[in-house]
């Protein structure tokens, strides 16, 4: 909004140019008030009738209520107030001296929202992650033990659970595929409870949709659909929800992009649509179970979508189908372009990594892909990830490389190419981590799932076999060992493991 610049009234006598002025700004008038009588221009005619109620349709920014008009945002904020929970979760930070009794630990804060009101609690993976003890305070005062249900580091998920001595309010879900880009967003968490600033609300738009491909360092998650929005969201607001103008969410707040580490206006949530298809596993299992389609596939490029005959450089190339995945068996040949998936468009690889992945297995789609200019349309029957890396774990054991694949609190597996499609990662030569067992050496030194060791003490290493004879080497030591690893989020970086 421009700034408006007042000037000081005019006293003493009239300047010559008023009376001429004063006609000119008449015969104006005159003009505006033709125009729209002669126009197709309708304006309200009761504005009172059309806003009165409890109710907003987005046309005018206040409402009537008990006769008095004020902003909709009221309405949404005392309807989910109640919802909107403060979560304090107590973490161990680093390995304890032999003296210390119950290690040293750090505490963090996030939010979270009752979804449901028997006392499931959605936030982020990143909010509980590593919790030892998790506590839930609600706006009227009471304080819970938290249970952590279950927890999705690839889309910095997860649902805790309280047993309320209160009644709850429970916020329901909205459609986040029904948003558009200027649709208001409301944004309510907890950015700096050490000062007494819990449950605030702030309110922008929705500035964009689909944003993927950013990186938060070790909590980078691998599946992004980021809802972008100029809500302020600061730290603290983590799991808090951002909801649109019915009170419903649309998103979990989840990130900012800001170089002074506050709220510049560039905030992320995580689509709630999303969240619709992880939390029944996650309360089930404890985890999210994940669709794979078996294809390796890249962006398509300006040329590419010329020779297809595309409109916009908008799709996803298959540069290699595996052999017996759900996409072979579909049809799926490389070349082809991905341009739709279970009825939806598809734009690019983070969009379908996204759609697929979240897809249930045993579950038939429909893909539409481009071969060769011509459209057509092939059906697959989509198969569980975590079964084909178990597979692909299973045909890489030996049986004297136990000990080696569970080094020091990793579960570990050779990076082949296979993986990296299932993961849809870029292959690179190296031995993926698959799981960290907590407290362990592996997790003292912060590796973490994802996690690609790329050398042993010095020892290059991308097969099991070479896994083997570095551990081996290093049986009889007891000194500290030092890894070269690729991140989860890309960087390469050394680690120094304690055994």
């Amino acid at each position: 909004m421009a700034d408006i610049q007042f000037s000081p009234m005019d006293t003493g006598k009239p300047k010559k140019g008023f009376k001429l002025g004063a006609v000119v700004s008449a015969c104006a008038l005159l003009l505006v008030i033709a125009f729209v009588l002669t126009s197709d221009i309708q304006l309200p005619q009761n504005l009172e009738a059309q806003s009165s109620g409890s109710s907003n349709d987005g046309r005018y920014p206040v409402v009537l209520h008990n006769g008095e008009y004020e902003s909709p945002f009221v309405a949404v904020v005392e309807k989910v107030k109640n919802a909107v929970v403060n979560v304090s979760a107590e973490s161990q930070t680093e390995e304890s001296p032999f003296w210390w009794q119950g290690g040293r630990s750090s505490t963090s804060s996030g939010s979270g929202f009752f979804f449901r009101e028997d006392g499931y609690i959605l936030t982020n993976n990143h909010v509980v992650a590593n919790a030892r003890n998790v506590k839930v305070r609600t706006s009227t005062g009471y304080e819970y033990d938290a249970e952590i249900v279950g927890m999705d580091k690839e889309t910095d998920l997860a649902v805790i659970k309280v047993n309320p001595e209160e009644t709850i309010v429970a916020i329901p879900f909205g459609d986040s595929e029904k948003l558009k880009v200027g649709d208001w967003a409301i944004a309510i968490g907890n950015p700096f409870p050490q000062q007494g600033l819990d449950r605030t609300v702030t309110v922008g738009v929705i500035s964009a949709k689909g944003r993927s491909n950013l990186h938060f360092g070790s909590e980078t998650p691998q599946y992004q659909d980021y809802i972008q929005t100029d809500a302020s969201i600061n730290p603290g607001n983590s799991g808090g929800p951002l909801l649109n103008i019915k009170g419903e969410a649309i998103g979990i707040n989840a990130a900012i992009s800001s170089p002074t580490g506050t709220s510049v206006g560039i905030g992320f949530a995580i689509p709630i649509n999303l969240a619709r298809t992880i939390v029944p596993d996650l309360i089930a299992h404890g985890k999210a179970s994940r669709g794979w389609l078996g294809v390796w596939f890249a962006q398509v490029t300006e040329r590419e979508a010329k020779r297809q005959g595309l409109k916009t450089v908008d799709g996803v190339m298959v540069e290699r189908v595996f052999e017996n995945s759900p996409a072979e068996r579909a049809g799926v040949k490389s070349g082809d372009i991905i341009v739709g998936y279970n009825n939806h468009s598809v734009d690019n690889t983070s969009q379908l990594s996204v759609l697929v992945s979240t897809t249930r297995s045993g579950q038939e789609i429909p893909i539409d892909i481009l071969r060769d200019g011509k459209k057509m349309t092939l059906n697959t029957i989509v198969a569980d990830r975590d079964e084909f890396l178990a597979t692909a774990q299973a045909q890489e054991t030996a049986p004297d490389d136990f000990e080696a694949r569970q080094w020091n609190g990793m579960d570990l597996i050779a990076f082949t190419p296979d993986v990296a499609s299932a993961l849809d990662l870029k292959p690179i030569d190296g031995i993926y981590v698959r799981r960290v067992e907590p407290n362990s050496p592996a997790d003292r030194a912060s590796i973490s799932r994802g996690t690609i060791i790329l050398q042993i003490d010095e020892i290059p290493v991308k097969t099991i076999e070479e896994l083997v004879r570095a551990v081996d080497k290093l049986k009889k030591s007891s000194r500290a060992v030092g890894l070269i690893v690729q991140e989860p989020d890309g960087t390469v970086a050394r680690k120094v493991i304690r055994p």
